[in-house]
C-alpha cells in the first residue's frame, strides 16, 4: 500500500498521541506505517516540515466568532492530543504551517493582541498538560477529588478575560 502524506501526518500525530513529542522520531513514525524512515522523505522533506502538518491538523477545527471563543476552540485542540501545545507552539515560533489562527485573531484584536492572546494560549496549554502528566504518572500527589483540567479551565478563563479587557474586547 502506497502512503499519502495525511497518513504520514495521521502516523505522526498517534505516536505523539502514545509517546510525546521526545520521543516521536521519524523512524517510529516509519514503523507505525510500516515502512523504512526513509520513505517518509517522499512526503515530507525534514522532520520540522512534518511538525508544520502535524501543527496543521491539530488546530485544523479551530473556530470561533470572537477572540475568547476562538482561544477556548484553540486551547481545546491543543489538550486533545499529548504534548500538541507544544506542537503547535513550537511551529507558531518558527513560522512553519498553514494554519491562520493567528491571522484571523489578528483581524479581532490587531498583530500585537492576536501574538499576546497566542502566547497566552500555548503557555497556558503546556503548563496544564504538565501538570495533567504529572498527575498521570503520580508525580503530583493531589487530594482524590481535586480537577486538576477544571481548574486550569477556570484560570484559563480568568486570564482571558483580563487579557481582553485590556485589549478592550
Amino acid at each position: 500500500m502506497r502512503n499519502r502524506r495525511s497518513d504520514v501526518v495521521s502516523a505522526a500525530l498517534q505516536v505523539l498521541d502514545a509517546h510525546g513529542l521526545e520521543h516521536c522520531t521519524m523512524r517510529r513514525v516509519a514503523a507505525e506505517l510500516g515502512v523504512q524512515a526513509s520513505a517518509l522523505y517522499h512526503h515530507v522533506p525534514d522532520k520540522q516540515t512534518l511538525l508544520a502538518h502535524m501543527a496543521d491538523e491539530i488546530v485544523r477545527d479551530v473556530r470561533g466568532e470572537s477572540p475568547a471563543i476562538l482561544c477556548r476552540s484553540l486551547r481545546a485542540a491543543l489538550l486533545a492530543v499529548r504534548d500538541g501545545a507544544e506542537v503547535v507552539a513550537t511551529a507558531s515560533a518558527f513560522r512553519l504551517g498553514a494554519s491562520d489562527v493567528e491571522a484571523r485573531l489578528a483581524e479581532m484584536v490587531g498583530g500585537d493582541g492576536a501574538r499576546t492572546l497566542l502566547l497566552y494560549v500555548f503557555g497556558q496549554a503546556q503548563a496544564t498538560q504538565t501538570q495533567l502528566q504529572a498527575y498521570a504518572l503520580g508525580a503530583l500527589p493531589g487530594p482524590a477529588r481535586r480537577d486538576p483540567a477544571g481548574e486550569a479551565a477556570q484560570g484559563f478563563d480568568r486570564g482571558l478575560a483580563i487579557i481582553l479587557a485590556g485589549l478592550g474586547r
